[in-house]
């Protein structure tokens, strides 16, 4: 049993046992984030990054592209309230040790090396309540580690009406973040310039048009319920319970 395609892909290189791999997707208990509101505050806006402060996370990463965004913008026509700094950047995340916290510290140097120092929040520890209301109010959601093998978070903002912006691989770009037939549900990118211009398209669209993708991506969202996983997990363990049941039966007749 696998949790994404792309660890599916990789145990059928590894093993060759084809037929007997079942892909059940992992349970994302999004109920409370499918309650909240897709609509969102036009004149501030801010994107979210969820994720613990470890080095396959790509934080600096993330903090590149919105640097790279912020550069844009102040480009452009700074009579619009989004290009006249009402831009922020929040990363939301736990620290497991002191190799963490020193990551952290490193993040924070970064920004003030980039010049964004001001518009980046690092949000450490917070409750379950305080990342509902986070979610709930950013317009997009940025994932940035390469390869995740499926990427719950990425699964959260959707169900919370944020616009995901993921890396282009593994899971998210072959499960989750998959154009449907009556639109996209969000981004993948993977350089810091794709990055940034994700970012930019989000920031550019019309309230309409970001409803209109937030929608999509909470209905593609609930695909990977758990309910959904439920009713997966035990068609894929049917087969194999069947047998141990026909196996005892044949053990207690002999």
């Amino acid at each position: 049993m696998v949790n994404s395609s792309w660890t599916k892909s990789h145990i059928e290189k590894i093993w060759g046992i084809h037929d007997r791999i079942k892909l059940v997707y992992p349970p994302c208990d999004t109920r409370t984030l499918q309650e909240l509101p897709l609509e969102r505050n036009s004149t501030s806006i801010y994107f979210i990054s969820v994720a613990q402060f470890r080095p396959e996370k790509a934080h600096g990463m993330q903090l590149e592209a919105f640097a790279n965004l912020l550069n844009r913008l102040n480009k452009g026509n700074n009579s619009d309230p989004v290009r006249s700094g009402n831009i922020r950047l929040k990363l939301v995340g736990s620290c497991r040790n002191e190799e963490d916290k020193g990551r952290v510290v490193n993040l924070k140097q970064r920004c003030s090396e980039l010049g964004i120092a001001d518009k980046v929040d690092f949000l450490i520890n917070v409750s379950y309540r305080e990342l509902v209301e986070l979610l709930g109010a950013a317009t997009a959601g940025i994932h940035s580690m390469i390869d995740e093998h499926f990427g719950i978070v990425v699964v959260e903002y959707m169900a919370a009406g944020a616009i995901p912006i993921a890396h282009n691989s593994a899971g998210p770009k072959m499960d989750i973040v998959v154009e449907q037939s009556a639109g996209k549900v969000g981004f993948l990118a993977t350089s810091v310039d794709e990055f940034a211009s994700a970012m930019m398209e989000v920031i550019n669209m019309s309230m309409e048009k970001r409803m209109e993708m937030a929608s999509l991506a909470r209905e593609r969202a609930k695909l990977f319920s758990e309910t959904q996983f439920d009713q997966d997990f035990k068609a894929a363990m049917s087969k194999i319970l069947a047998e141990i049941r026909s196996s005892h039966k044949e053990n207690v007749c002999t």
